[in-house]
Formats: structure tokens, C-alpha cells, sequence
């Protein structure tokens, strides 16, 4: 199987020990492209580090996670402006809402989100979008600046079969990981009734492992789990769920 993780943070702490080894178990297991989601600027230096370690599979993103949206906030935007006039990155991401763990910023992530969404559109970039109790917030957004030119993953997808279909219908392609594998996780009792080619993988390492490795460190090789639920899910084989979600990620980012 040839299977691409549309979203990872291999270059977090959490990978320090074994960074390489996690690239190489992935690799063998049949991972031909890791997409990599920028947070804010204390970690460009480490996605670059990151970059040189396989510049043939690893593709970089970058923007503003509505997570780090704090006073200084446009300084940030500026560097990640920066970035994206100076350098080649795959999407514009991760960018969105948060309202899980606080509510002070609100109103300053919707203005992040929806400058890095126009960016996005000029430029004819994907973007990778971050949702957390703010789904509706999000679609309305996304509703608002829907365009031909805007397009990308809606990251973590966890949302109503409702909500899926107004993502699937701005273009968008859902991103699912681990969560389609817990027991209450609530996407497993929907997902047959979305059509696979609106659907791309992700793990969001070294977040939200899959059972059975839940609560553990995750990491992209972690992939095949979810694969095997997603084709529990539908009612096909492993393969061909491999086959068509990775042809939806090439189709999305491109081939190179």
C-alpha cells in the first residue's frame, strides 16, 4: 500500500530521541509523504531541521495555529506572510478556531483565520484547517469565503454527516485519524455514508494515536490501523482505501 499522512508534527519534542526511526518505520510501511503543519514561529527553525532529514517525502506548511493566536498575533502573521512571499511550502496551515481551551482570543483568531483564508486564495494554496468546538463557526467562515481557488482539509474531522457535507461541498476533503477508531469517537457510525474520494488519512502525530496504541505517543506508521477501521467501515479492502485516499491527497497537493 502506498499511503500519504496529511498531517504530523514530527518535529515536535516529542520525536527528539527518534526522529529518523519513526521517518524509517513509516517509509517501510508503505508512507510515501508526510505533510507537516506549521504552529507559530518558535517552531520554523525545527519544521526546517526537519525538512533536511528526507526532502523527498517531507513537505512543509505554514501558518498560524489559532491555538498561539495571542497579543502579539500580528507579529506572527507578518512572519508567516514572510514565509510564504520567500519560500515554497505545500499549504497554508494549520489555521482555524479553538475554543476548547479558551475563549479570550476569539474574536482575533476569526480575523487570523480568515487573513491566512484570503492569502490562500490569492496564492491558489490549500489550506489545513484546526476545528475544536468551533465547527460551526469554521463552515460559516469557510461559507463566507468560499471561492474555486479555495480549497484543502478540513484536519481531525468530527463533526455531523451535516457538517461533512457542507465541508464536502466548499471543495473541502475531510481529514480522519485515530478518532475513527475510539469507541465513542462518533465518525465511525457516519463515514459510509461519505463517499471515500471526499476522504484523506492523517495521524496528527504525536496526538490522537489510534487504537490500540491510544494514549501512547503516535506516530505515521500508525496509519495502517486506520486504514483497516476505515475499510471495516465501508466494507472493502485495506487496499483500496489506500489507493483512493492517497489519490485524493496527490490530487489536493500535487504530485511532486
Amino acid at each position: 500500500m502506498k499511503l500519504i499522512d496529511t498531517h504530523a508534527h514530527l518535529y515536535l519534542d516529542d520525536f527528539h530521541l527518534d526522529r529518523k526511526v519513526v521517518i524509517d518505520r513509516a517509509i517501510d510501511m508503505g508512507v510515501i509523504k508526510f505533510y507537516i503543519p506549521a504552529i507559530d514561529s518558535k517552531y520554523h527553525e525545527a519544521m526546517e531541521n526537519l525538512y533536511r532529514l528526507d526532502p523527498d517525502r517531507i513537505r512543509l506548511m505554514m501558518g498560524l495555529h489559532p491555538c498561539y493566536v495571542k497579543n502579539d498575533y500580528r507579529q506572527e502573521l507578518r512572519i508567516v506572510e514572510k514565509e510564504l512571499e520567500s519560500k515554497t511550502y505545500s499549504a497554508i496551515g494549520e489555521i482555524g478556531l479553538d475554543y476548547y481551551w479558551s475563549t479570550a482570543f476569539v474574536s482575533q483568531q476569526k480575523e487570523v483565520f480568515q487573513t491566512q483564508l484570503e492569502w490562500a486564495k490569492k496564492k491558489e494554496m490549500p489550506v489545513a484547517i484546526h476545528s475544536r468546538d468551533s465547527m460551526e463557526d469554521v463552515l460559516e467562515i469557510l461559507e463566507k469565503h468560499n471561492s474555486e481557488t479555495l480549497t484543502g482539509i478540513l484536519h481531525c474531522f468530527s463533526g455531523t454527516l451535516e457538517q461533512a457535507m457542507r465541508t464536502i461541498n466548499l471543495g473541502f476533503l475531510l481529514g480522519i485519524g485515530g478518532l475513527v477508531t475510539f469507541k465513542n469517537g462518533g465518525i465511525d457510525k457516519i463515514i459510509d455514508q461519505i463517499p471515500l474520494e471526499h476522504i484523506v488519512l492523517e495521524t496528527d502525530s504525536p496526538y490522537l494515536s489510534p487504537i490500540p496504541y491510544r494514549g501512547k505517543r503516535n506516530e505515521p506508521s500508525y496509519l495502517k490501523f486506520i486504514v483497516s477501521k476505515i475499510a471495516d467501515c465501508y466494507g472493502i479492502c485495506s487496499e483500496e482505501v489506500a489507493r483512493i485516499t492517497t489519490e485524493n491527497a496527490i490530487r489536493l497537493f500535487g504530485s511532486k
